[in-house]
């Protein structure tokens, strides 16, 4: 709850508190809202487990962490299902990166070799076209 509050900020706060409420009340002002903050907990357990109750039991797994679109979509990928896993470890990125990278320099790669699994060879150079060839005229260019 207080994870991003620091050592400074946490001291400021008690020394305002203390400044606010006087050292007398300071006591009764954190059982009320100790206990406030209990009364709301308990209020919303016993709100997700009435609302469990009344979806059946065909929603026993329900957690309303789901609903959280970031972790409904964590799910989602991590589901076994859909064969995003599979797709996820079979992408090589920092490889693609690399061979983006040497065909761009002009190096030779593994990837111009045939045995490459149905790759595109961007390694290859261009035929240069005769002296009398003209480019291929593009009429939306111009």
């Amino acid at each position: 709850m207080f994870n991003d509050i620091g050592p400074l900020e946490l001291v400021t706060l008690i020394i305002l508190a203390v400044l606010v409420f006087g050292p007398e009340k300071l006591p009764k002002v954190i059982q009320d809202v100790t206990r406030t903050i209990r009364k709301i907990r308990d209020f919303s357990e016993n709100a997700k487990q009435d609302i469990r109750q009344e979806l059946g039991p065909e929603f026993k797994d329900f957690e309303f962490e789901d609903l959280n679109p970031k972790t409904f979509i964590r799910k989602q990928l991590d589901n076994e299902d859909l064969g995003l896993k599979e797709i996820r470890n079979g992408f090589d990125l920092k490889k693609e990166m690399a061979d983006v990278a040497d065909a761009v320099h002009g190096r030779e790669t593994e990837a111009a070799t045939p045995s490459s699994g149905g790759r595109v060879d961007m390694t290859k150079k261009p035929e240069i076209p005769a002296a009398d060839d003209r480019p291929p005229f593009d009429a939306d260019a111009t």
